[in-house]
């Protein structure tokens, strides 16, 4: 029997999808590409050989000369440090023999293998950097702190203890098996129960459709200020991260600094909701949520918090809503949030033709983009953090991280849509049509420098998601008449999830006027000085300088909207 073109393309689709369930999205295409590029490069550079060679010669014997001399002084100092982020050599057994040996080899070994993975003539820069990261990845598997006889932490645990902890760390390893095996979280997210222990701030549900949830949060002042918070969180991510725990939740210090505060909680979409798309997310999650806002708070502009995707997509809407002279808004802040995707991290490794093809493959089998596939990205992104360290605290010394809210948030994760991620990603991540001025509403383009409320726009330090040299990139977008950028340290939830009790916090801030001079990333951090204590202080006081009067506390929901289940509703429940 012949095959029609469709016929032909979805059995190319249907096995691409199958290989790609194996190979977690990775496209092996994609890698291969990747690896002949370099090693092409490097056939046709005979200097760049010679040198990576003569490297290697005065590493090793800077490793042997320094080793002599580690033996008659141990408190010599090393030969090579860690990278800044690189924790897994701190303790100080590994400056003794010959563990100190062992791991300064590795790491001049990690130092070699990125001389020799960039800066070759010829190389594609996106090439370069997959090369240098998966590289990276195989080294940290070799690494000495990952196995028993070569981590003298481990095994100090092990002789002490007659490789007890090896018993419990196996316990550890099979429960965790158990839990993923049959679909279970991990062990201690019971004690963080949705609507008890986290998302526990007072509020109605005022709005509903098939795409989201709107919560109008209960005063708990009573006089508030007259412009009322549209909160837009990703949808890649339950909104609770803004409200977990009451010591941690910026939703409750919202509500206590006297604001109105409304937040989209979405639907966790299904293999049905495969055709939802970015347009949708636009129309049924934002403008629906402004347009109940405007009936419950009339005469009133709206302040709007957009937190990672959420804060793309609020991005794109202002502006489709500055395009069409729509003025409902009173400001937009943005959350570790990308407006150019140029720069964009790590996670740009995973973006190519090739790998988005390939990806799009699966979720055109499956109609969606499955959790454990996301987490699985994440986990490769962090794997000294979140997969290596993992393995030697819990399975080699059993030692269990305590659950917290923070850590039982990140296990409860969603799903994403077939053509609205597709539509994401490449639209956004691969081609940057935002930025560039070829991003479509109601099939007209839409551009950030027609925005014109007031713009704050938080960074974070440490983060892997959306890199703050990036989201600074804000700057060269924006024609607002003013554009405030505030960077604390931590990483891309915890640096966001920053109560005023937090004891290590710190950030950075600077207003940028209309007219006033572009100042480049590294500058701007250089010059800016350090304020000491958590952001959401400051962000709150900018607020409410432009949230009008006072005015008697609303009530939550209307006649025409009246309340229809108590926060934190009922799609944040869905699994």
């Amino acid at each position: 029997m012949l095959l029609d073109d469709t016929q032909h393309d979805s059995l190319d689709r249907f096995v691409r999808a199958s290989l790609a369930r194996l190979t977690l999205g990775i496209s092996p295409a994609s890698v291969v590409l990747t690896y002949l590029d370099w090693l092409s490069s490097l056939a046709l550079s005979p200097g760049s050989q010679a040198h990576l060679g003569q490297k290697a010669v005065k590493k090793q014997l800077r490793l042997v000369q320094w080793a002599s001399h580690s033996a008659f002084d141990p408190n010599a100092a090393p030969c090579i440090d860690p990278l800044p982020q690189d924790r897994r050599f701190k303790d100080p057994a590994w400056r003794h023999f010959p563990f100190n040996v062992l791991y300064q080899s590795f790491l001049l070994q990690q130092q070699w293998w990125y001389n020799a993975t960039t800066g070759l003539r010829g190389l594609s820069p996106h090439h370069e950097q997959a090369l240098e990261f998966g590289a990276r990845q195989w080294l940290d598997v070799l690494s000495p702190s990952n196995y028993v006889l070569t981590n003298p932490t481990v095994l100090e645990k092990t002789l002490t203890s007659g490789g007890t902890n090896l018993l419990r760390g196996m316990e550890h390893w099979w429960e965790d098996v158990q839990n993923q095996g049959l679909g279970r979280k991990p062990a201690g997210t019971e004690d963080f129960v949705l609507g008890r222990d986290v998302a526990i701030t007072p509020g109605k549900v005022v709005y509903r459709n098939h795409l989201i949830e709107l919560i109008q949060y209960t005063p708990s002042t009573k006089d508030v200020h007259a412009m009322p918070i549209l909160i837009v969180p990703a949808w890649i991510m339950k909104y609770y991260i803004l409200d977990l725990s009451p010591h941690n939740s910026l939703v409750k210090y919202l509500v206590d600094q006297g604001h109105t505060v409304f937040m989209i909680s979405w639907r966790n979409p299904t293999e049905e909701d495969r055709d939802l798309r970015m347009d949708d997310y636009h129309q049924q999650g934002i403008l629906d949520s402004l347009n109940v806002i405007a009936q419950l708070i009339p005469d009133q502009k709206i302040h709007t918090v957009g937190y990672c995707l959420g804060g793309t997509l609020l991005a794109i809407t202002a502006s489709a809503l500055a395009r069409d002279k729509d003025d409902r808004l009173a400001s937009m802040t943005l959350l570790a949030a990308q407006t150019d995707f140029r720069e964009a991290g790590e996670l740009m490794l995973f973006i190519d033709e090739k790998q988005l093809a390939f990806l799009e493959d699966l979720m055109w089998a499956q109609g969606i983009l499955d959790t454990k596939q996301m987490a699985g990205a994440f986990q490769i992104l962090r794997s000294n953090d979140l997969i290596w360290s993992r393995i030697v605290n819990e399975y080699l010394l059993a030692t269990r991280q305590p659950m917290n809210d923070l850590l039982a948030w990140n296990t409860d994760a969603t799903r994403m849509p077939y053509r609205m991620h597709s539509e994401y990603l490449r639209q956004l991540f691969l081609n940057n049509d935002f930025a560039e001025g070829r991003f479509r509403v109601d099939d007209r383009p839409v551009t950030f420098n027609d925005i014109q409320i007031p713009v704050f726009c938080v960074g974070t330090e440490w983060d892997h998601v959306a890199p703050w040299r990036s989201t600074y990139k804000l700057h060269l977008l924006s024609d607002a008449p003013e554009v405030t950028f505030l960077l604390t340290n931590g990483g891309h939830n915890a640096g966001i999830v920053s109560p005023p009790e937090h004891p290590s916090r710190h950030y950075r801030m600077a207003t940028a006027l209309d007219g006033d001079p572009y100042i480049d990333p590294d500058s701007w951090f250089e010059h800016t000085p350090i304020q000491e204590g958590s952001w959401w202080p400051a962000w709150q006081e900018w607020l409410m300088e432009r949230s009008g009067p006072l005015v008697p506390a609303p009530d939550t929901g209307t006649k025409a909207y009246p309340p229809l289940e108590d926060a934190p509703g009922s799609y944040v429940r869905q699994i």
